[in-house]
């Protein structure tokens, strides 16, 4: 029997950058009851706050049956009951030195192949302490611009394309650097070794569970998807196509319709 059940965040919890819906609230909170729930993305802790942890109506013991792993799991933050806050396990932070080349590099790179945008919505570059990300639209297009600007991140590369030949570029500028492709319009660079595959055996190490414990829920398993490290170590997965699946695959865990 599995104990814990972990989810990716954008596309598989949340449209891109945006809340969690009721219907998917309601069905973590029941999912609660009888599990552990991991959340892991490469987004900030205030992300995963905002547009999930802060949207789930449980108890505070309910609460800290989650596992936050923001960043692809550079960083590990578990809610504590008696407090009633969260804390942070661990944070691998990057050196100033270390986020001066990724910026450099991002900025060089997507102007040279005719992807930098020059009128974004919010930051292309987002510093989130043990990762570094570029958006290529802007941060906050879905913030700003609702269904059209998720209307756009979808467009926009479809087919990895854009993403990957930038990855390529700058890969091997950033020694000691991990480049991967993150979301619809993103890349993101951590230290080596700061994929999700790197924070599910973290959550494995911590909890004492085996890879056999866990089920995993994400929308890019695929070869070369920020989601297939973690398939690849092992782990049991379930691909879903977007958010609108994953509904489903949860009342199916608990039993309910």
């Amino acid at each position: 029997m599995k104990k814990i059940i972990a989810f990716d965040i954008d596309d598989t919890l949340v449209a891109s950058k945006s809340p969690v819906t009721e219907e998917t609230a309601r069905l973590l909170a029941r999912l609660l009851e009888k599990y552990e729930i991991a959340i892991i993305s490469g987004g900030l802790f205030e992300v995963f706050r905002e547009n999930v942890l802060d949207r789930l109506d449980i108890s505070d013991q309910l609460r800290a049956k989650i596992h936050v792993l923001p960043t692809c799991g550079t960083r590990y933050d578990r809610y504590d009951a008696d407090k009633q806050e969260y804390v942070t396990l661990y944070r691998h932070s990057l050196t100033d030195e270390q986020k001066s080349a990724i910026r450099e590099a991002f900025e060089t790179g997507a102007k040279k192949i005719g992807i930098w945008e020059e009128h974004p919505y919010g930051e292309i570059i987002e510093d989130r302490d043990s990762q570094l990300t570029y958006s290529a639209l802007g941060q906050d297009i879905a913030k700003q611009l609702g269904e059209e600007g998720l209307k756009r991140k979808y467009a926009w590369d479809p087919d990895m394309k854009k993403r990957n030949q930038l990855r390529e570029l700058i890969a091997p500028r950033l020694e000691g650097l991990e480049v991967r492709v993150g979301g619809l319009t993103s890349i993101d660079v951590t230290r080596v070794g700061g994929d999700k595959a790197y924070g599910i055996q973290r959550l494995l190490e911590a909890t004492g569970y085996a890879k056999e414990d866990i089920l995993y829920i994400g929308d890019m398993l695929q070869e070369g998807g920020n989601d297939f490290p973690v398939k690849e170590m092992g782990i049991d997965c379930v691909e879903v196509r977007n958010f609108t699946d994953t509904p489903y695959v949860i009342a199916g865990i608990i039993g309910v319709s």
